[in-house]
């Protein structure tokens, strides 16, 4: 496909995967706004987007019934593929009574562990047979582009069943040593919390949660984590103390103990990831890596999540890794500056001396 004789969409999408862009905006009456190295610009495309346009066009990549929802409900989330362009996760929503879209550039290649500089604990993680190990952060984060790459090197290196249940589909896995199960919400399971339950039937090794979203699916979750599985989640939360808490806090009091415990028994990890400019425009991956050693099992249990970056600060010879030490190696590399570390530290202080 041409791009002088291709869509509106097929055109601004082809000049973004060609710009280096993360995502691509749309909204009616302007032109469409790139995101390139985690900055927002507008694109070299003169006309701005119609509304009718952009209806049509989003009508001809939605399956009927999925454009109904968009219409009646204002948003969905979907993504599609663009022979010659690329795989996209879209976005479709409503604002000011017109029709807007978001679209986040699926790599076509997953790249691997190596080409994320993934710390070694996550090489542990991706060996193990049971447990459950979280990937939080912002949204735009790559914690979608971590999980792919740890779920393909098991596919790599294991011969597993792994099922995936996303929001919507983002990586395409070429089956390799696994048996791999992609599972989409509103096309082949209804909820999630429904989605989980149905994979006890389904021989699971490893399982794949999109988003733990609410209380049923963090529930589901921990009880398949514990019978065998090893399931990998997301959470949009920026730490691990965060990330404990907004697991524990979404139960009732009455089943928060409980919970404390089941978690610092089937917890394996967590990583917290955020992205951050390099001195040459890029942006590079900043880490906080917990591995629930005896420490992080004592403090979850005992409800005393405050604890655990000092845990995290001082057990570097089990692989953890504290986001401030990753920034301050990041600068002695010479790759960002002392204020963009600064800027994205929890302990200003430590960047003072």
């Amino acid at each position: 496909m041409s791009i002088e004789s291709s869509t509106y969409l097929t055109r601004a999408l082809t000049l973004a995967v060609n710009s280096g862009a993360s995502d691509v905006h749309f909204a009616c009456g302007d032109k469409p706004i790139f995101r390139v190295r985690g900055m927002l610009q507008p694109s070299t495309i003169e006309e701005p987007v119609l509304k009718e346009t952009l209806l049509e066009e989003i009508k001809q990549i939605l399956l009927p019934e999925a454009y109904q929802i968009l219409a009646d409900h204002g948003d969905i989330d979907f993504s599609h593929d663009f022979d010659g362009i690329g795989r996209f996760r879209f976005a479709g929503y409503w604002k000011s009574g017109e029709p807007a879209l978001a679209a986040r550039i699926i790599p076509v290649n997953i790249p691997s562990l190596d080409d994320l500089e993934a710390p070694e604990a996550v090489l542990d993680f991706v060996d193990l047979q049971d447990g459950l190990v979280l990937v939080t952060g912002p949204t735009g984060a790559g914690k979608s582009t971590l999980l792919a790459s740890m779920i393909d090197e098991i596919n790599e290196s294991r011969s597993k069943h792994i099922v995936t249940l996303e929001d919507p589909i983002e990586f395409i896995y070429t089956p390799k040593k696994c048996l791999i199960s992609q599972r989409e919400l509103g096309v082949d399971f209804v909820s999630f919390d429904q989605g989980l339950r149905h994979c006890f039937r389904q021989d699971p090794d490893v399982i794949l949660i999109g988003e733990m979203r609410d209380v049923e699916t963090i529930s589901t979750a921990l009880t398949l984590s514990e019978t065998g599985h090893l399931v990998f989640a997301t959470l949009h939360t920026g730490s691990a103390p965060q990330t404990i808490d907004r697991i524990v806090s979404s139960f009732p009091a009455s089943q928060q103990q409980q919970i404390r415990l089941q978690l610092s028994l089937v917890l394996r990890g967590a990583i917290s990831q955020i992205l951050v400019p390099t001195v040459d425009a890029r942006l590079v991956a900043v880490r906080e890596v917990m591995v629930n050693n005896v420490a992080i099992s004592n403090v979850i249990r005992e409800g005393k999540t405050e604890q655990i970056p000092n845990i995290i600060y001082s057990s570097m010879s089990d692989k953890m890794v504290d986001l401030d030490r990753d920034l301050k190696q990041l600068i002695q590399e010479g790759r960002i500056s002392p204020e963009t570390a600064y800027t994205h530290a929890r302990n200003k202080e430590f960047f003072n001396s």
